[in-house]
């Protein structure tokens, strides 16, 4: 049996993750999951690829408040989980690859704390809730899916059969963290999910759209939010190779909300295996 072994957000795109025993899937992605984000002056998003150390901020949600503290830095700021903003509040459009989307600036002392802790001149954004940004109509199934900050589409699914099989080529060994997936699975087959068209976990529906292709933030060391050599990303492309892209991991498409728990059985409905 395939079964969901672990449930990950990442509130504040390319921040630090959230490990949940439970998650509510909404039309865009997970609760919470990338409805922030950091961006420069000319709203352009920043990550871990221009900025390593982004990985060292850690997010935890602390009821209704996402705390944010920095891994090696004495200091924290809280924003509300549920943000409000007024009718009159200018929205300012930002950046996220080939997509500009609509958001709010989350406040000035947002702003400040980033900055300061960055060392970089950043704004903190959200993405409220009538703001869309459509998935590429190339892999949407409906044609109306909706994502949030995330890269390009609202899930990832990685099997720890996956993980396994690529560490024992490894001479040292990288978490699952490196990779900043949604799902992760236990059972089965390494890779078996990069051929999913359609899965069930729990009572909710997924649509596997196309395989993730890999970049350098998985050579990021997630505890010291610096480069840690050209592994995994140089033996995953001995092997994991397709065109020009690396692949490690499935992106999903939702279609449906839903609740999902850790332990929940994952069954395939189809996969261009069957």
């Amino acid at each position: 049996m395939l079964q969901l072994s672990e449930i990950w957000i990442y509130p504040i795109k390319s921040l630090g993750g959230i490990k949940l025993q439970q998650a509510q899937v909404t039309d865009r992605g997970l609760e919470h999951d990338r409805r922030w984000l950091l961006v420069d002056e000319n709203g352009l998003f920043q990550s871990q690829r221009e900025h390593p150390e982004m990985a060292l901020f850690q997010t935890e949600i602390e009821g209704d408040f996402l705390s944010v503290t920095h891994r090696f830095k004495e200091d924290k700021i809280q924003i509300p989980l549920l943000q409000s903003f007024s009718e009159n509040q200018k929205r300012i459009p930002v950046t996220v690859w080939d997509d500009t989307i609509e958001a709010y600036e989350v406040s000035k002392a947002a702003n400040d704390w980033f900055t300061k802790m960055l060392g970089l001149k950043v704004k903190l954004v959200y993405m409220p809730e009538n703001s869309h940004r459509k998935v590429s109509p190339k892999y949407a199934i409906t044609g109306n899916e909706i994502n949030s900050f995330s890269d390009g589409y609202p899930f990832l699914v990685i099997g720890q059969a996956s993980l396994e099989d690529l560490n024992s080529r490894l001479t040292t060994a990288v978490p699952m963290n490196r990779f900043r997936p949604n799902f992760v699975f236990t059972g089965g087959k390494p890779y078996e999910e990069e051929s999913w068209k359609e899965i069930k976990i729990g009572t909710v529906s997924f649509f596997g759209v196309k395989p993730c292709g890999r970049c350098v933030v998985i050579t990021i060391d997630q505890e010291s939010g610096k480069k840690a050599g050209k592994d995994p990303l140089l033996a995953l492309s001995k092997y994991r190779k397709v065109g020009n892209k690396v692949l490690f991991g499935q992106n999903l498409l939702g279609v449906e909300n839903g609740s999902l728990n850790v332990g929940d059985e994952v069954k395939v409905l189809s996969s261009n295996q069957s």
